[in-house]
């Protein structure tokens, strides 16, 4: 996971603890846990799109 060990992890949770306390940080994780999630759905409906196109254009070519 990108050549993330423990002590690394530990380091970024304390860090963010720092930055924003214990009372945001569940919230800073769940937008961030969201953003990932849209990215991904995102990402997602834009291969489905670009299939859809590629195939009509293949249709289109076979007439």
């Amino acid at each position: 996971m990108f050549g993330l060990g423990v002590p690394e992890l530990i380091l970024i949770l304390v860090i963010g603890l720092v930055i924003f306390g214990p009372g945001k940080l569940p919230g800073v994780g769940k937008a961030l846990g969201q953003s990932i999630k849209e990215f991904k759905a995102a990402n997602k409906e834009d291969d489905t799109t670009d299939q859809k196109q590629l195939a009509s254009a293949d249709a289109a070519e076979k007439k």
